[in-house]
C-alpha cells in the first residue's frame, strides 16, 4: 500500500474565522500600559499607529473573529498550506515517532508572515490609511507587508536593520519589486536615526532601532501613515491561528492526533499560529497535547 506524505485541504477549508485565545485562557490578559503615564492605553492612543479594526481585535474577548471575504480571497493564493509527513526524517532518526510539519513557505512572500500582513493591509485600506510604515530584520516581515500593501495599492516605507540591508540585498530587491521604499536603519529620514548616525556613522542598527524609526514616521504623519508590526501583538497572533486550524483538519485526514506540537518562537506569531488552536482543544475538549516552544539560545524571548 502506498504511503501518504502530503495532506492537502481545498480552498473551502480555509478557516472562516480567526481563533482568539483570550476567550479560553485561564489567565486574563494584562493591560498594555502607556509608557508615559503607566496607565492602560486607550483606543485613542493606539489609533495614532493602528486602524480601529485592528485595535478592536487587539482587545477582543470574542472566541472567533470572522475573516473578511476579501482576506480569504487573498489567502487562496497559497492557503491551505500542506501538512507533510517527514517519513525520511523519521527513518534517518530511527524513531518510531510520526513527524509532521506544516509548511508555510509556499506563500508568495516565502513565510507565515503573509497570514497577518494581508489583514493588516486590508484593515488599513478600508480605514482610509494612505500609507504604512514598518521595520524588518532579515526581511521576511518586510517582504510580506510589501506584497500586501501592493495588493491594496498602498505605499510602504520599510526600515531594515542596516547589517541585514547590506548582507541581504536580494530580500531588499524583493521588497522593492513589490513597490516598497526600503531604508537602511538607522536612517537620516528620522530624528532618532539622525541622532544615532551623528554618534556613530557606521551604526549597524538593530530591530529595536528600526521599530523606533517606523513608529516615529507613522506617529508624526498627522494620521496619513499607520504602522504595521509582524509579531508580538495580539491581533498578529490571532491572524496566525489559520495555521493551527488547518493543521487540526489535516491531522484528522491522517487519522492521528499529536502528542507534541513544536514551534520556534521569537516574537511569538509562528508558535501561536500552530499552537493556540491545539491549546484550545486542551482547554475546552480534554486533549493533552504538549506544546513546546523552541527559542534561540543567542536571543531567548521567553526565558
Amino acid at each position: 500500500m502506498e504511503e501518504q506524505t502530503k495532506y492537502l485541504l481545498n480552498e473551502n477549508d480555509i478557516p472562516r474565522a480567526w481563533y482568539n485565545i483570550n476567550a479560553d485562557s485561564p489567565v486574563a490578559p494584562e493591560a498594555v500600559l502607556n509608557p508615559m503615564t503607566n496607565e492602560p492605553v486607550t483606543p485613542d492612543f493606539l489609533s495614532v499607529l493602528f486602524p480601529m479594526g485592528l485595535i478592536e481585535q487587539e482587545v477582543s474577548m470574542d472566541r472567533y473573529i470572522d475573516i473578511p471575504e476579501e482576506v480569504r480571497e487573498a489567502y487562496k493564493l497559497w492557503r491551505p498550506t500542506p501538512l507533510i509527513r517527514a517519513r525520511r526524517l523519521e527513518k534517518a532518526l530511527g524513531t518510531p515517532a510520526h513527524i509532521y510539519f506544516k509548511y508555510e513557505g509556499v506563500s508568495p512572500s516565502g513565510s507565515h508572515k503573509s497570514n497577518t500582513a494581508i489583514p493588516q493591509a486590508y484593515y488599513n485600506k478600508i480605514a482610509g490609511t494612505k500609507a504604512m510604515t514598518t521595520e524588518t530584520g532579515a526581511g521576511q516581515w518586510g517582504s510580506a507587508l510589501s506584497m500586501a500593501c501592493q495588493f491594496y495599492d498602498m505605499p510602504l516605507e520599510v526600515y531594515m536593520v542596516r547589517v541585514s540591508y547590506d548582507q541581504k540585498p536580494y530580500r531588499r530587491f524583493l521588497m522593492e519589486t513589490y513597490g516598497a521604499e526600503v531604508n537602511a536603519s538607522p536612517s537620516p529620514k528620522t530624528h532618532y536615526g539622525q541622532k544615532l548616525l551623528a554618534d556613530d556613522a557606521s551604526n549597524p542598527g538593530s530591530l529595536g532601532i528600526a521599530i523606533s524609526e517606523a513608529v516615529e514616521m507613522a506617529a508624526t504623519s498627522n494620521g496619513v501613515k499607520k504602522y504595521g508590526l509582524g509579531s508580538v501583538l495580539h491581533h498578529v497572533l490571532l491572524h496566525q491561528s489559520v495555521i493551527g486550524e488547518e493543521a487540526l483538519k489535516q491531522m484528522d485526514m491522517a487519522n492521528e492526533y499529536p502528542d507534541v506540537v513544536i514551534g520556534c518562537v521569537g516574537g511569538g506569531s509562528n508558535f501561536a499560529g500552530i499552537a493556540f488552536p491545539f491549546l484550545r482543544e486542551n482547554l475546552k475538549n480534554g486533549q493533552r497535547t504538549r506544546l513546546l516552544a523552541v527559542e534561540p539560545d543567542a536571543a531567548p524571548s521567553l526565558t
